[in-house]
């Protein structure tokens, strides 16, 4: 298990040094451009490095039509969409389905079907997917519906995928190491809230929750804060993303834990020109501005 672990972290290795992209040196990709896909619950995204502009993309959210399956939609999208007329050959995906997460020293590829249809019920017809996140010695496990990842691979002669969250779990896995404190992350997108934190290169709670609503929100933080036994006058709730009732929220939860922050992508990206477009999910974000 440990060897096959070992094996898994290596190939890993290799596939992060391949996909590195820094958008601040743009030589490599405007050899072999990728066309990044997002595809929600109800929502799709398209989006690619913008060639006349330094540090930004070109974005473009399709309409979903809610009568049709999402891969109907990818199709109609490929046809409509003028940034999707240029003849694209590689794509990064990222999806956003439940996920489950297993050390990578027990992880068996053979079993990752078996292990995710156990856990996560429902999705039993779609395809399981596999992300290794070397940084956090741990391998997201998640699914795509089979059709939706037909559409994708029939159009596209190299696909990459990952899940939604994962340039997220890496951006801010880098940034817990700032202070002395302890932290919670709460990341809010696509009406859920997705709960993580990290201690000596790993996760040390992570998990995801169905909710739009800050009074949910402020539940469900309040319960993982006392489950991982945190201070409330010396540890940190960092929240970002979509806040749902933004005021409310941090007032609620101010009144348990006195050290509540939110990330602001543009002071925390220096002003980039990306931060700067309306309605780009953080996930993008740090996706595009990795280093």
């Amino acid at each position: 298990m440990q060897e096959t672990g070992n094996k898994i972290f290596q190939q890993a290795g290799g596939q992060a040094e391949r996909a590195s992209t820094n958008v601040n040196v743009q030589a490599n990709i405007l050899k072999k451009p990728r066309l990044t896909i997002r595809i929600g619950q109800h929502t799709l995204t398209f989006s690619a490095i913008d060639k006349t502009k330094a540090n930004s993309i070109v974005y473009e959210p399709y309409t979903v039509r809610s009568g049709i399956s999402m891969a109907a939609n990818l199709r109609e999208a490929l046809r409509e969409i003028d940034l999707l007329r240029n003849g694209w050959q590689r794509a990064m995906v990222l999806i956003d389905s439940p996920v489950l997460m297993i050390p990578i020293e027990e992880y068996n590829d053979g079993l990752k079907d078996t292990l995710y249809n156990h856990a996560i019920t429902g999705r039993e017809s779609e395809t399981v997917m596999s992300t290794v996140l070397p940084q956090l010695n741990a391998v997201a496990v998640y699914s795509i519906n089979k059709d939706l990842k037909l559409v994708i691979d029939d159009h596209f002669s190299d696909v990459r995928f990952t899940h939604v969250c994962a340039p997220v779990w890496n951006h801010l896995f880098r940034r817990s190491f700032t202070g002395v404190r302890q932290k919670l992350y709460a990341y809010f997108h696509d009406k859920k809230m997705n709960v993580f934190s990290f201690q000596q290169n790993r996760f040390r709670f992570v998990n995801g929750f169905n909710t739009n609503l800050a009074p949910d929100a402020v539940y469900f933080l309040l319960n993982i804060w006392k489950q991982l036994a945190f201070d409330n006058r010396r540890d940190e709730l960092h929240l970002v993303g979509e806040l749902p009732d933004k005021d409310s929220l941090i007032q609620e939860l101010h009144s348990f834990v006195q050290n509540v922050y939110v990330i602001n992508p543009r002071a925390e990206f220096n002003r980039a020109p990306i931060t700067d477009i309306k309605g780009l999910p953080y996930d993008l974000i740090t996706y595009y501005m990795k280093n």
